[in-house]
């Protein structure tokens, strides 16, 4: 399902294996930008999507919201919820629901609770340049895929010099896909009930339940 892939590809990149070169002022920054995002208990994003390539381009809003291990991702008519343990993945069109078990480790592409971690795997990455967004001041790295199969070449994340949150990222895959994310709204430690990260039945009238455990 196209739309599905899009829904996955907010985590595309955050789990392949290597060790990287490291530009200092880089690995600052970043370690920064990790060390703020570790330390919420929560936070809820809103963000634009932008995909371009072979002649397509296709545009969504989309909203996060992460507490700890738990998500739920909304995107171009379909949501993910993971309580930690099951993954829901809804899809509007059909009004289908699947479920299937849940692992972190198993599933990182799929994990947008590691997005603040994508640098230390697969990638070696630099400074690039400071740059003024809507009264912001983000300081720009790229990072460079180091494995050869990896379809993506580049990623660049743009992070908020004063508080150290990602505003947006670009991948550019081999192909000449590029797909970018920029952040709207984010409000971080917002209070939200461990049930909001598991799918409702009740709230999707005539839903098909498709299990997959």
């Amino acid at each position: 399902m196209k739309k599905l892939a899009l829904v996955l590809g907010l985590a595309l990149v955050l789990t392949w294996p290597a060790l990287a070169q490291k530009d200092k002022r880089a690995q600052e920054i970043l370690d920064a930008m990790s060390k703020s995002y570790k330390a919420l208990k929560s936070y809820q994003a809103s963000f634009t999507y932008t995909s371009t390539g072979a002649g397509a381009k296709d545009a969504y809003k989309g909203d996060l919201a992460i507490k700890n291990e738990k998500f739920r991702l909304l995107l171009g008519g379909q949501e993910v919820f993971t309580d930690g343990k099951v993954m829901y993945t809804y899809v509007k069109e059909t009004n289908e629901v699947n479920v299937q078990d849940y692992e972190a480790s198993g599933n990182g592409e799929l994990n947008p609770t590691q997005i603040y971690t994508i640098y230390k795997r697969g990638f070696d990455y630099k400074f690039l340049k400071e740059q003024k967004q809507g009264g912001r001041t983000l300081e720009v790295i790229q990072l460079t895929s180091t494995r050869p199969k990896s379809p993506v070449s580049t990623v660049q994340l743009s992070i908020d010099k004063a508080d150290k949150s990602i505003r947006n990222w670009l991948i550019v895959n081999k192909d000449g896909k590029r797909e970018t994310y920029t952040i709207t709204k984010f409000t971080p430690n917002v209070n939200l009930p461990d049930s909001y990260f598991v799918f409702d039945k009740s709230k999707y009238p005539g839903v098909e339940v498709v299990d997959l455990r």
